[in-house]
């Protein structure tokens, strides 16, 4: 027997639950509807253009938001993104300071133990962008000293203290290293020290440094 429903168009046949194949009907899109105005969800792009870079013209981003948004401002629309420029410059200001490589040098029955700073940066207040030099446990000392003398607006940050025995061991040589490291990293990154500070620089980069000067 021929379901009656089969042979009429535009009827649903009931359902007593909420099946997955219960079609509903659709409203009609009128004719002069486009879709065309949408952005393309393609990966692909010009070769004169970065994938890497979020901004958009103008005109396209209207037209994807559709006359409800028309008016609305390009700001609020799309969030801007990076520029491969602005991702892959230094930053303004950079600085990387590592007191490393410790050494111990033998002079008949003199001992001591020196390290090497590496200064990085961009900072006008140093002469050269990138600089390596080695200084003892005495020439902190000396160079503290002076830097007191120089401010009395900063308060100088305190060296690891002496040690008197077993100090030429890996691990006392290891744990003054990192004090000294921030030591150093704590008086260069100062403001007032790079500005008003005449030794600071020289300690950091001038393999001639001497402390008398000063």
């Amino acid at each position: 027997m021929a379901d009656p429903l089969a042979s009429s168009p535009g009827l649903i046949a009931p359902s007593t639950g909420h099946s997955p194949f219960a079609r509903a009907s659709l409203p009609s899109i009128p004719s002069s509807t486009s879709f065309t105005s949408f952005p393309s969800t393609s990966l692909s792009c010009p070769s004169s253009s970065s994938p890497y870079v979020t901004d958009h013209p103008r005109s396209s981003l209207n037209e994807a938001l559709g006359g409800a948004q028309r008016g609305q401002k390009l700001g609020d629309a799309e969030p801007r993104g990076q520029t491969l420029e602005e991702m892959y410059s230094a930053p303004e200001n950079t600085l990387e300071i590592e007191v490393r490589d410790p050494r111990t040098q033998e002079f008949g029955r003199r001992m001591y133990t020196d390290y090497e700073i590496v200064c990085r940066t961009n900072i006008p207040a140093f002469r050269v962008r990138y600089s390596s030099v080695r200084r003892r446990y005495s020439d902190f000392e000396a160079f503290r000293d002076i830097l007191e003398r120089e401010s009395s607006r900063v308060n100088i940050p305190p060296l690891p203290g002496k040690v008197f025995s077993g100090r030429f061991s890996d691990e006392v040589i290891e744990a003054r290293r990192e004090g000294l490291e921030r030591f150093m990293q704590i008086v260069a990154g100062h403001p007032l020290l790079q500005t008003g500070s005449k030794a600071l620089c020289p300690f950091l980069q001038d393999p001639s440094w001497n402390a008398s000067h000063y």
